[in-house]
């Protein structure tokens, strides 16, 4: 997936200025898409400049003028044909992991003290997440919402994020208990 397909999506549900879209992706788009707001910018004008987005100015009083954007019909049809090419496999690339595997060869407290932080960083997500996911389900229940909302692809990959942040969560914690258990095992054998 290239960053063209998620700004794209993203532009799915409203008109964005670029200010705000970066405040989508931090809070929606961030459980699979991560992009500076830089890097948004550049890749709406790349949009723009292919017609796959349009932007319109928007004459603001006592505040500078702004860009709202817009997927184009081209720009749906570039989703259309995102949406139904095969998708790769997923692939874990994270140091942190890199680290854990040498801990039967180097010290472990450096490590004990990341994944610690790592599990409460996934905290402050899963609790993000849950804001998010009662906000777009309203009044409605899970399953009333999943079967009869008007929008679920957001809420679906909201899902998807607090699955990934509450299994990392565990799996952080879990690997610095056996590590802080096996360090100190070392210390009094």
């Amino acid at each position: 997936m290239a960053l063209r397909h998620a700004v794209l999506a993203a532009l799915l549900d409203a008109e964005y200025s670029g200010y705000e879209l970066a405040k989508s992706f931090g809070i929606g788009v961030a459980n699979f898409w991560h992009a500076s707001p830089q890097q948004l910018y550049a890749e709406l004008a790349k949009l723009e400049k292919e017609g796959l987005v349009e932007g319109r100015q928007v004459v603001q009083e006592g505040r500078p003028n702004k860009r709202l954007f817009q997927v184009t019909d081209a720009g749906r049809d570039e989703l259309e044909a995102f949406a139904a090419a095969a998708s790769k496999p997923l692939v874990i690339r994270d140091d942190l992991l890199v680290k854990v595997q040498t801990a039967d060869r180097i010290g472990t407290a450096a490590v004990i003290e990341q994944l610690e932080e790592r599990a409460s960083a996934a905290d402050a997500k899963i609790e993000l997440l849950g804001k998010v996911a009662r906000r777009m389900r309203g009044d409605l229940d899970e399953d009333e919402f999943l079967l009869r909302g008007e929008r679920i692809g957001g809420y679906l990959t909201c899902l998807r994020g607090l699955a990934f942040e509450q299994g990392h969560r565990d799996w952080c914690r879990r690997s610095a208990a056996i590590l802080r258990e096996r360090q100190k095992n070392r210390a009094e054998g």
